[in-house]
């Protein structure tokens, strides 16, 4: 059995930046000395910490990092999937619950602050997910964290995608959680895995953890397979759907609502609301004996401050919003082809599964040169370096969104091409790959 490491390559947001540090150096100042050209370069090509100046809506306003001016680009770079933050009747379901119960609750969900919208919230979820119960977290994190902590006990096994989020990996080293990775959605080593566990200790209880849409190329977990596997071995199945919540299913109610699977066939939920519902916080949902236990034993729920009203009512909202406009999925998938279908016809390789379009970038270049040029050009879109994913994987990428207007889309494509003829790695130009 193995314990996850924190800088494991393979998920975008699972890795160390420890690897830019000189491991010679012993101080804190020369720590932060080694590290300063990296931040400095970072910052200076608009690379992160882009300064977005209004809403966060297909297009944006952003702040040049060198000239101080601010400029409109569209936003191919948030998780805003649906435009749900910035959508008007969210906005004021979140201001008017601000009136009602002020701005926040001063203490933790199991003391003060649990209000009836957080209550009225985790019915919501448990409903949308098909469970018995849900609870909420103040973050993602926290509820990936917590759940991992707060289940697994000594001689229990958790198997996890080697994709998985960081949060996941964290939470095994928090809990000294006895785990062993199998190959990204490869059936046959998960089945190994598994195999391999009732061998050793037949009555284990065994958790399999994948996520429904994975961050980095947007493919999503075959499911039904997973699931058949884990009722072959007797294990439970948990679901890290926080790319999937909103974006997959008729009703958008995720990745297990994609492949028809029906309530109760997923013993563990866990999501965010900093996707699709463009905020704060995250859950998790599953039996009410599950929930009323990590409300207590998942520390990341205990000791936190509970979600403010605001961010509680615009979830409550946005979930609302979904049901009665269904529409809004559609578009989404429909800008989706329709852009990867025009990138395919400029060349590259492209076939997205999810709203997640990575467009690779060849090794031999900097990927915030190619970020920085699209940025000039008007196009805000993300970079992808290693060691977040193999150095011959790094890329550009593209998060679409629902409100994104067919001209907008037409923009970027252009942009695209035409930094890509710049740098030299257009499909259509020999030699650039």
């Amino acid at each position: 059995m193995t314990t996850a490491r924190i800088d494991s390559v393979g998920h975008g947001e699972n890795f160390s930046l420890e690897h830019y540090l000189d491991p010679a150096a012993h101080t804190f100042e020369q720590r932060f000395e080694e590290f300063r050209p990296y931040v400095t370069n970072a910052r200076g090509s608009g690379f992160v910490l882009r300064e977005i100046t209004g809403p966060a809506g297909p297009v944006v306003q952003v702040r040049d990092p060198d000239g101080g001016e601010t400029r409109e680009l569209i936003m191919l770079g948030s998780n805003n999937y649906l435009g749900l933050g910035s959508e008007p009747e969210i906005i004021e379901a979140a201001v008017a619950a601000t009136r009602e119960f002020g701005v926040g609750c001063g203490g933790p969900p199991l003391l003060n602050g649990t209000t009836s919208l957080h209550m009225r919230l985790e019915e919501r979820l448990a409903e949308t997910k098909g469970c018995e119960s849900a609870m909420v977290f103040s973050s993602g994190y926290a509820a990936n964290v917590g759940w991992v902590t707060g289940l697994l006990r000594n001689g229990d096994t958790l198997l996890y995608d080697e994709q998985s989020h960081a949060s996941l990996y964290d939470g095994i080293q928090l809990g000294r959680v006895r785990s062993m990775a199998f190959q990204h959605n490869d059936l046959r080593h998960l089945r190994h895995r598994l195999m391999q566990v009732r061998w050793r200790n037949p009555g284990a209880n065994i958790v399999v953890a994948v996520e429904g849409v994975y961050s980095m190329d947007g493919d999503i977990a075959p499911l039904p397979e997973i699931r058949a596997l884990c009722d072959s071995f007797g294990a439970w199945l948990a679901i890290d759907d926080a790319h999937g919540t909103g974006v997959l299913g008729a009703k958008g109610h995720g990745t297990a609502e994609h492949f028809g699977l029906g309530d109760g066939s997923v013993e563990l939920y866990m999501g965010t609301f900093s996707k699709v519902f463009a905020t704060t916080g995250g859950f998790v949902a599953g039996s009410k004996d599950l929930v009323d236990t990590l409300r207590f034993f998942a520390r990341s729920y205990m000791f936190s401050a509970s979600l403010s009203p605001a961010v509680v009512a615009a979830v409550l909202a946005s979930i609302d919003f979904i049901d009665a406009h269904p529409e809004r999925v559609r578009q989404l998938h429909n800008n989706t082809a329709y852009f990867a279908g025009e990138l395919r016809r400029m060349g590259f390789a492209v076939d997205p599964q999810t709203a997640i379009i990575p467009i690779l970038v060849p090794q031999r270049l900097a990927v915030a040169e190619v970020v920085a040029a699209l940025h000039r050009a008007g196009v805000f879109v993300n970079g992808v370096e290693f060691p977040a994913v193999p150095r011959e994987q790094q890329r550009l990428r593209v998060s679409m969104m629902a409100t994104l207007t067919r001209d907008q889309l037409d923009f970027a494509l252009e942009q695209i091409s035409t930094v890509a003829r710049n740098f030299g790695f257009h499909p259509e130009q020999e030699g650039a790959a």
